[in-house]
């Protein structure tokens, strides 16, 4: 549920409260801002579902707050910290150029620390879906036989990153949410395989359907990604993923050679 804003509930909050002449606190709020902030909050989070049959579910809240000045020592934007402990912040240039959500990834360290080389993989993956789009015409007009290697090779990438990445099947229990380091792993093993085909037949005398013959079983382990369950934990995970980027680089290796 998003909330948009509580900055302006709060502002409301501090009108009822100084009509009931009540003891102001900070800026004017009322002492128990707080408290009614966290009473909102705390209704989110892993829920047991009424009636039958029996469920399990969650609710996740996103609450907007507007710090005057950006001054983060506002009352309602230090008691919202307090109790979520976490946020993303915008970027008001970003806002101002009709840029929305303006979050500014290349401010933010986490990838870097958790997931090296994720933003990087993300504008690759970009960029192959957008040349897809650009083929996408071409193909209709002369047919896809008629496209270079490369072409072939972005198209079926393409393919992989629609069919097996970005569609989630949210009724089950490997796919209905995916930790970062997942998403990661996958991603790098995607574009991995982009970079590896091209340089095969930039390199050797390899066609797009000389590479899809070596490599079969390479996609179909690429496609298999997904159904690795999170129930695993981290490690299991990583170490497979990270053993099928290896084969990836050997297999092409031994293709050129």
């Amino acid at each position: 549920m998003m909330a948009d804003s509580t900055s302006r509930w709060a502002e409301a909050l501090r009108e009822i409260s100084g009509r009931l002449a009540e003891m102001p606190a900070d800026s004017g709020y009322p002492a128990y801002l707080s408290t009614k902030l966290a009473s909102f909050y705390e209704r989110a989070g892993k829920v047991k579902c009424l009636g039958n049959p029996q469920r399990q579910g969650s609710v996740s809240i996103v609450g907007a707050v507007s710090p005057p000045g950006g001054d983060f020592a506002d009352p309602v934007t230090s008691a919202t910290l307090g109790i979520v402990q976490v946020f993303w912040g915008l970027d008001k240039k970003l806002a101002q150029r009709k840029h929305f959500p303006s979050v500014n990834w290349s401010a933010r360290t986490l990838y870097e620390r958790d997931a090296p080389g994720f933003v990087e993989l993300r504008v690759r993956t970009k960029e192959i879906l957008q040349k897809e789009e650009d083929l996408a015409e071409i193909v209709q007009l002369v047919g896809k036989s008629a496209l270079g290697e490369n072409d072939k090779i972005t198209l079926e990438v393409a393919r992989m990153l629609k069919d097996d990445f970005l569609q989630q099947n949210g009724t089950s229990d490997y796919d209905c949410y995916c930790p970062f380091y997942k998403t990661h792993a996958m991603l790098r093993n995607y574009v991995a395989f982009y970079d590896a085909a091209l340089k095969a037949t930039a390199q050797g005398d390899l066609t797009f359907a000389r590479v899809r013959e070596s490599a079969g079983d390479l996609v179909f382990k690429l496609s298999q990604m997904k159904f690795e369950s999170p129930s695993q934990g981290k490690e299991p995970i990583t170490q497979k993923l990270d053993a099928l980027h290896a084969e990836i680089q050997d297999r092409f290796r031994q293709m050129v050679e």
